[in-house]
């Protein structure tokens, strides 16, 4: 019978997992996104880290030869001109580990997922007193 390993809790833990060549790359990752979202909270979701705020903002993992970005498709969409030198898909921007991290890059994608999830929550605010207003009448 195999053993399950344990599921990291926090993100201190994720990144700990990973070769030590690695867990820089993975660090500069996790700084890019804090200093874009410093009021997002850190939480491991769908088993990688993940930045909430109003939500689930932006996640990211660590591959053998890449790190996945997973800001959702808005974002890769309005960013595929800055996005050309890395593989791409509807949500996920690979990060090959043996480049440098675009910090500015990320830190950029990580402001617009701001915005967006910002603009969703005050969209379901609206929504929620119109309801409550068509209640009342």
């Amino acid at each position: 019978m195999k053993t399950k390993l344990k599921q990291p809790t926090t993100i201190d833990e994720y990144i700990a997992d990973f070769p030590r060549d690695v867990q820089p790359l993975l660090e500069k990752v996790r700084a890019a996104i804090r200093k874009a979202a410093p009021d997002a909270s850190e939480a491991i979701s769908y088993q990688m880290p993940t930045f909430k705020l109003q939500g689930n903002l932006i996640h990211f993992a660590g591959y053998n030869h890449h790190i996945g970005l997973y800001p959702g498709s808005r974002p890769i969409a309005e960013f595929k001109d800055e996005l050309t030198k890395y593989k791409t898909s509807k949500g996920t921007v690979q990060l090959p580990l043996d480049k440098p991290i675009p910090v500015g890059l990320i830190g950029k994608i990580t402001k617009f997922c701001v915005q967006r999830n910002v603009e969703k929550a005050v969209s379901r605010e609206a929504a929620k007193v119109k309801r409550k207003g068509a209640k009342k009448s």
